[in-house]
């Protein structure tokens, strides 16, 4: 499988098998319960070419993969033995807003893709009935307008089961009780109540009846409470009956209570809450506007921003539509164009390429390799995003844009945001507010957002004042290997071409030894033993990687000389490696040095213009 080798380093950088609660994935990350976070190897994770950024959030352990998180999500299930209905514990006593921001994300991630898919489809049909190009009463329009509406009308059955599976219970037995909250016949007494006739009776109680269609927090509460009534009967019934008898009795206590107290106070909830949302709302639409879209990209750098999707999805469900999402656009707009100013701006061409595809990855709603890889590593760029998407958020709160879908805040979010009657001032303020965000954030980086990368190559290149000792620093760092250099984003690793894991260069080796480039520790020796990081006593986080995907040997034709935790000195012997047997097996030496700590540098340069190099020269020079 393409991604069992970087699933199987997941696996060991989380503390193993054994030390997973659960994982669940969303559209770039993957989200680990784990029992003790104190084994995992975040550093070492941090440094694997295949992660993006590794964090801790809302009782989360985080692995940020990028588009292809879904794959791994498959190979790490694969090599663990793990399955999607892998239970969930509660062993691990989080803060409470910790856990609840993990049952949402957990509830919510499963079918968050196909939920932004109906989204759109449904913005589209808007469109297409604001521009006349069809009308409600085509064939075509209904059966598209079926598929767009049959996850929201039915929703309390799909969150059954992703409730069922959250609170550790039979997913099909809380389906059933989604289900059941929307059957025709409980709808057919509802109408009937409301037309006059007398109205539904349980033991002589009347039942407040309610449409629960498109409902989100009823059936939540009512899955977790019949979870709880499994968990209690199951162990004491016969094992001989207990496969249909538990699920019955759950079926037989849950319903009626749900439709008789769960369902009415969690619907009196949803309203109060939703109440709540627009009361803060109406406040003052232009600061809550310029609030959220300044500070919605710092929650989902930490995973918070889950905490808002309930939020959006009630508000559709209890009003119809919802003021929240259409605020969202312009922080994404707002990185997008901080990314767009990085990519004009600079004169690095992997920068440049890097920046083009986050760019493109932005407008579609995905931002975290624009984050990750650009404004957030540069940090001014990300500010001034985080600026034009509050400026641009502020526009829509002061003209009320609103949407009449869910989905995640994209280009495509402007097709949400059309009424049936068409295009109002709402709607213009939306694509005004988009294009102040990414136009601001863009030329305010293009102009102020980079340091000028060649005045500090030239500040390097001259020695400091001697009156100024502590305004520039440099800091050589000699080569581990013997051979050719080569420029970093010349290395065929594109991973590594690309700069995300550091600056540095490569090298072609001629003789397969590595050396230790400085004085320090061994940080973390690969398995495979063809990579190997060091920190050294100056500061400096070296990697050296040896070869484009040399790990696929595991470890034949390498040896290593030192362990993890070892003191090395500059000139130690690390790592050996068989040279010739590694290029007959079809694998390119090309070694990149990279200083995985970058950021805490002005500059990483090399340190001369020579094409080759002999081990235990000066290799590179940190300037700081």
């Amino acid at each position: 499988m393409k991604y069992q080798v970087l699933a199987e380093e997941i696996l060991t950088g989380v503390g193993g098998r054994e030390n997973i609660l659960s994982v669940i994935h969303c559209a770039t990350r993957l989200r680990f319960r784990l029992k003790d976070s104190s084994k995992a190897d975040t550093a070492g994770l941090k440094k694997n070419p295949g992660v993006i950024m590794v964090l801790e959030s809302g009782g989360q352990y985080q692995v940020v993969i990028g588009n292809h998180v879904a794959d791994v999500y498959q190979a790490l299930l694969s090599v663990a033995g793990l399955s999607d209905e892998t239970s969930q514990s509660d062993e691990v006593k989080d803060s409470l807003f910790a856990r609840l921001t993990d049952v949402i994300s957990a509830i919510f991630t499963p079918f968050i893709g196909i939920m932004a898919a109906s989204g759109i489809l449904k913005g589209l049909l808007a469109l297409a009935l604001a521009l006349n190009l069809t009308s409600e009463d085509a064939g075509l329009y209904k059966m598209l307008f079926v598929a767009s509406d049959a996850l929201f009308y039915f929703l309390p059955v799909v969150l059954g089961y992703c409730a069922g599976k959250k609170f550790g219970g039979n997913p099909f037995t809380t389906l059933i009780i989604g289900a059941a909250l929307v059957h025709p016949l409980m709808l057919t007494a509802l109408n009937d109540e409301q037309s006059g006739a007398a109205p539904l009776h349980v033991l002589g109680v009347p039942v407040i009846l309610i449409n629960y269609s498109s409902s989100v927090i009823p059936i939540i509460f009512a899955a977790w409470f019949s979870c709880l009534v499994e968990r209690t009967v199951h162990t004491r019934l016969p094992g001989a009956i207990r496969n249909f008898t538990t699920p019955l009795l759950c079926l037989v206590i849950t319903l009626p209570l749900t439709f008789m107290v769960i369902g009415p106070a969690a619907t009196w909830l949803s309203h109060l809450l939703a109440d709540g949302y627009l009361a803060i709302y109406q406040f003052s639409p232009t600061f809550a506007g310029a609030f959220i879209g300044a500070f919605w990209q710092v929650c989902v750098i930490f995973g918070l921003h889950w905490s808002l999707v309930p939020i959006m999805i009630n508000n559709l469900s209890v009003f119809g539509s919802d003021t929240l999402l259409p605020l969202l656009m312009p922080a994404v707009m707002g990185q997008a164009g901080a990314t767009l100013g990085v990519m004009l701006r600079s004169r690095d061409a992997k920068t440049r390429g890097i920046a083009a595809s986050a760019f493109s990855a932005s407008l579609f709603g995905i931002t975290e390799p624009a984050v990750y890889g650009i404004t957030l590593p540069n940090r001014r760029p990300f500010i001034l995003g985080c600026i034009g998407g509050a400026l641009g958020a502020a526009v829509l709160g002061f003209y009320h844009t609103t949407a009449y879908s869910f989905g995640l805040p994209s280009i495509f979010t402007f097709s949400q945001v059309v009424p049936k009657t068409g295009f109002d001032a709402s709607v213009i303020a939306a694509f005004a507010g988009a294009l102040i965000a990414l136009l601001f954030a863009a030329v305010t980086t293009w102009l102020c957002g980079l340091t000028d990368v060649k005045a500090e190559a030239v500040a390097a290149a001259a020695p400091p004042p001697t009156n100024a000792p502590e305004l520039l620093k440099k800091t050589a760092i000699a080569s581990p290997m013997s051979g050719a250099v080569v420029a970093l984003e010349q290395v065929p690793d594109k991973t590594f071409a690309s700069g995300l894991l550091g600056k540095g260069v490569g090298i072609q080796p001629t003789v397969g030894r590595v050396m230790s480039p400085v004085n320090g520790t061994v940080a973390s020796l690969f398995r495979t033993h063809h990579a190997i990081g060091l920190e050294a006593d100056n500061g400096a986080e070296v990697l050296i990687h040896v070869g484009t995907d040399t790990v696929k040997l595991d470890g034949l034709h390498f040896s290593a000389h030192v362990s993890q935790g070892d003191r090395v000195s500059t000139g130690d012997l690390l790592l050996e490696f068989d040279i010739a047997a590694i290029r007959a097996a079809g694998y390119d030496l090309t070694t990149p040095v990279l200083i995985a700590n970058s950021d805490d540098y002005i500059d990483v340069l090399a340190a001369s213009q020579q094409s080759e190099v002999t081990a235990g020269e000066p290799l590179l020079a940190l300037i700081k």
